[in-house]
């Protein structure tokens, strides 16, 4: 048993997504780049946007926040991701949002170099939209980021934050945040107050029981909803033919 499962059931069920993610530029064994590999990565994905997007729920959550217990767990690749599944569902629009402002990373997830950015957006007068650029021409935004003075909370207004993602709010049907990992920057707690909730990503295998839970106190005693959690880098040591049937 995972030595996660057990934090993972400490959240409320209501609230509570426990989904696999397969990160496949982390594992290079054969077999791991197939198309049956492919297609249950892309299965993990739209469950975890069903179970946090489209819900039925006549007021589901709009903005989110994604982070990981600790660097490294790949909440910058599940939020990614996320984002693309549910931009390809919807037909408005979605808008990713580098909001790890220390260690920017979503622009390289989509091969795309950096312009405006979250810096620019919150310091600089104009609609927010201009700072966002479309990815490929698709329904997908990025608002990207770049490294500002540590704990970006001491140097920028709350309120100027807070109303700029108002603002993505009113152009945007839907807003993903990429934030710091939980238990190693404050800012992610900055953002993820402002979310409507938090996704939590811990690395299969690498992620600690005590981090998971520190990270998860830290959550509720920010008042942060926890929207679910994804168990990330989780290896199969089954053969895909065998795993498909189980």
């Amino acid at each position: 048993m995972s030595k996660n499962y057990d934090v993972l059931r400490e959240a409320n069920r209501e609230r509570e997504i426990f989904r696999t993610v397969l990160a496949p530029h982390r594992d290079n064994r054969p077999g791991n780049g197939s198309a049956d590999h492919q297609e249950r990565m892309r299965d993990e994905i739209l469950k975890l946007i069903q179970c946090v997007f489209l819900t039925g729920d006549p007021c589901p959550p709009r903005v989110v926040a994604f982070s990981a217990v600790e660097r490294g767990n790949g909440s910058t690749w599940v939020c990614a991701r996320a984002g693309e599944m549910l931009a390809s569902r919807i037909e408005g629009r979605v808008c990713l949002v580098d909001a790890n402002l220390h260690a920017p990373a979503l622009h390289r997830h989509f091969g795309i170099d950096n312009g405006s950015d979250l810096a620019d957006a919150i310091f600089q007068p104009g609609p927010v939209e201009r700072f966002a650029q479309p990815i490929r021409g698709s329904n997908l935004w990025l608002l990207s980021g770049r490294s500002v003075p540590p704990d970006v909370a001491g140097v920028v207004s709350p309120e100027r934050l807070r109303s700029r993602l108002l603002e993505l709010c009113l152009e945007f049907n839907y807003v993903l945040l990429d934030t710091p990992p939980v238990n190693e920057s404050a800012d992610s707690l900055m953002f993820g107050r402002m979310a409507d909730g938090m996704v939590l990503v811990l690395a299969a295998h690498a992620t600690h029981r005590d981090a998971a839970r520190k990270a998860k106190e830290r959550l509720e005693a920010a008042d942060i909803k926890l929207l679910g959690a994804v168990l990330n880098k989780r290896t199969f040591p089954i053969p895909e033919a065998l795993y498909s049937r189980i």
